[in-house]
């Protein structure tokens, strides 16, 4: 791919879900190299580390991506978006909307961003409707209530979650 089009793909991803998984899938349609970006949002409290999380991405990542991972790549972000994409060559932020209520804060932040760097364009993808109900905090509060979230998440992060939640 000649143009070398790197995007981020921000988040929490605690954990990780088949949500986020669908997005990355579709990211790799548009651009030539991903960086999932995990971040800690100061409005979250997460339950897994950073570690932990990286780790379940790259779980995640290895089991759905083998002919793709040399064009993703897992980057801590600290500080703001925009200066993270600077200093990675980001010209894309990707951005998933789950429902029309996302879109007012997304709308909002990418406005702040293309004030910030007036360079790096957002893309909003929507989940697909089979995704468009699944959040990471909707998961976390069904397995701890004892539900069955095998449908919205992988194996190894269902042990993860076990493993918190004991």
């Amino acid at each position: 791919m000649a143009n070398n089009i790197i995007g981020v793909y921000p988040g929490t991803f605690d954990p990780i879900t088949f949500g986020h998984i669908d997005i990355i899938k579709r990211s790799l349609n548009i651009v030539d190299k991903l960086i999932i970006g995990v971040a800690n949002n100061r409005n979250k409290i997460p339950l897994f580390s950073y570690s932990e999380r990286h780790q379940m991405i790259k779980n995640d990542i290895n089991m759905n991506f083998k002919n793709s991972l040399q064009r993703i790549s897992i980057s801590k972000i600290e500080g703001l978006l925009t200066d993270f994409a600077e200093k990675n060559k980001v010209s894309i932020i990707i951005r998933g909307l789950r429902v029309v209520s996302d879109f007012e804060y997304e709308f909002q932040m990418t406005g702040m961003n293309y004030q910030l760097n007036p360079n790096i364009e957002t893309v909003f993808l929507m989940s697909s409707e089979k995704n468009s109900f699944i959040s990471s905090n909707f998961v976390k509060e069904v397995h701890r209530l004892g539900g069955n979230v095998n449908k919205f998440i992988s194996l190894n992060t269902i042990d993860k979650l076990n493993k918190k939640n004991n």
